[in-house]
């Protein structure tokens, strides 16, 4: 991990973060009351339990399914708007919620088409409010300030489904829906005071369809966001068995009734926030492979306790333990997430996360609910405690990147190039060809960097990469790859790193020759429409 600050709470000092923070924990509790709110209303409407169920189903789908397409938007447009725009829609539909509960009018379907409403609201607020870490702290306070985000839903889980039932018995659910309203008017308030100093932007925004494609090509083609994926899926997968069998766990293990559940719910936050105002300090003594294999661990042993606990005392070790790991394993799969990826594209990077995540969860909490009814509750957790110890034993061959030296920062050394051609931005194929002139004993070290450069033009858009020898002067390499269109090539570039333009300095040392290799960007007029012919460079032929 790169330099992290000190103090758990060091985000704090920055008034922007602080503000928005706030707001959030507010609209937080506001969220989980309207949750409660919204499962009692429809335990109300009907007897099934199924409609029950899909009032939580119905607000995470949106989630899963449009979070890379949010990823895309956050990335592409300015994001404080993506977040009012998400918050001020979400409030509307709160608000509309509210009336139609206070005036009778709601129906199982209609209260299922609000709470899904709010769901695409979430999902296209997420990805730019977790991209936008970067944007409100510095570097070395990422890690804490999605630790403190992490706080502020658990302190809010801690009571927030207690005062959703207290104000549904007392008021109703449509005063828990018109207080989540409410709610919303915090972020958007906080969000219409920051002022980010974002970049001005050269190119124009990426359509949708091409803007995905781009955010997956990225994360496919990157390792160590592979890596970090894998482990967030598993790590997902196998802890979601807590939270998935708690219900069953306190009615028939601890023999408990709503009461109880409020309180192991209690204590698995209490671990979470525990956990996360922790971390600055393990941090600091241990590597983030270290941290995420110990939360495995650290899960494995809550589980197995609670497999064999019968009573709460001896249920709330493993509350404990379950909650600090959760937080421990997903906050610092986000901050890697955010660490190993460029500005341009990290909105999708913690979109493709998020589904990474929250998908292992679906999953494996279908797998585990199916397991405790075949076999047992015990089975389950103990099953789930021995895949956590995989979890961990993967490390050794997918350990966390290294992210100490990782300099993603743009190297803007890129210059648009004067052409003579009068290209429109929609022009191409464009072909780009690269002049290598390399001494044989530098031919080993040659090929070694230049795998490396295919691997990162690739991941930025490049089609076609190919490496060409000249046949009659065997000196002589040309590097050769496709884009699709001028703007496609200028938006290619944009996107090299620092960390990319090492391997160019490197080429450079291995490269004969005074002067630079030289570029060769050429167009291909056999694909070009009749339509976007260019006109001849100079008089036509009599």
């Amino acid at each position: 991990m790169p330099e992290t600050s000190q103090s758990p709470l060091a985000p704090l000092r920055h008034p922007n973060f602080r503000l928005i923070w706030t707001a959030t924990t507010v609209s937080n509790l506001g969220s989980l009351i309207q949750s409660v709110g919204a499962s009692w209303k429809m335990a109300e409407l009907t007897p099934s339990e199924s409609m029950v169920a899909l009032v939580q189903a119905s607000t995470t789908l949106p989630i899963m399914v449009l979070a890379v397409a949010a990823g895309a938007v956050a990335d592409n447009f300015d994001r404080r708007k993506v977040m009012l725009s998400a918050q001020g829609f979400m409030c509307v539909v709160s608000v509309l919620l509210a009336l139609a509960a206070w005036f009778d009018l709601l129906g199982p379907w209609s209260l299922l088409s609000f709470t899904f409403l709010l769901g695409l609201g979430g999902a296209l607020h997420l990805p730019s409010w977790q991209a936008s870490m970067r944007d409100l702290v510095p570097r070395e306070d990422l890690p804490a300030a999605v630790s403190l985000n992490a706080v502020s839903f658990n302190l809010m889980r801690s009571v927030g489904p207690a005062a959703g039932g207290i104000i549904v018995a007392s008021m109703g659910a449509a005063a828990a829906f018109a207080l989540n309203a409410v709610s919303y008017l915090a972020v958007i308030y906080a969000l219409a005071r920051w002022r980010p100093a974002y970049e001005e932007r050269s190119l124009p925004a990426e359509h949708l369809g091409s803007a995905i494609w781009a955010g997956l090509r990225y994360v496919t083609l990157s390792p160590n966001l592979v890596r970090v994926m894998a482990r967030a899926f598993l790590f997902g997968f196998a802890a979601v068995s807590v939270m998935a069998l708690l219900p069953v766990i306190t009615r028939d293990r601890l023999e408990g009734g709503a009461t109880t559940f409020g309180a192991t719910l209690g204590v698995f936050g209490l671990g979470a926030i525990l956990a996360a105002l922790a971390s600055p300090a393990l941090r600091r003594i241990a590597s983030i492979e270290v941290i995420v294999a110990a939360a495995f661990l650290v899960f494995a042993a809550g589980a197995t306790v609670l497999g064999f606990a019968t009573t709460l005392w001896l249920a709330l070790p493993g509350l404990l333990l379950t909650g600090a790991a959760w937080v421990m394993a997903l906050s610092h799969f986000n901050v890697s997430t955010q660490l190993a990826t460029p500005r341009w594209v990290v909105g999708r990077a913690l979109a493709i996360y998020q589904t990474m995540a929250f998908g292992g969860m679906a999953l494996g909490a279908w797998a585990w609910g199916h397991v405790s009814e075949t076999g047992s509750v015990p089975l389950a957790l103990f099953l789930a405690a021995g895949l956590c110890l995989v979890g961990a034993a993967l490390g050794l061959l997918l350990p966390m990147p290294n992210l100490n030296d990782v300099n993603l920062d743009p190297a803007n050394r890129f210059n648009t190039p004067a052409l003579r051609l009068d290209l429109k931005a929609r022009s191409g194929p464009i072909m780009i060809m690269v002049d290598w002139d390399i001494p044989p004993e530098k031919t080993e070290a040659f090929l070694a960097l230049m795998a490396d450069r295919r691997a990162f033009r690739r991941r930025d858009g490049a089609r076609h990469w190919a490496l060409l020898r000249d046949l009659e002067n065997p000196d002589i390499w040309v590097e050769s790859y496709h884009v699709a269109t001028w703007t496609d090539y200028l938006r290619h570039n944009q996107r090299r790193t620092a960390n990319d333009a090492t391997n160019y300095d490197r080429l450079i040392e291995l490269h004969r020759g005074p002067e630079r290799p030289h570029v060769h960007r050429m167009i291909e007029r056999g694909t070009v429409p009749r339509r976007d012919d260019l006109p001849p460079l100079g008089p036509p032929a009599e």
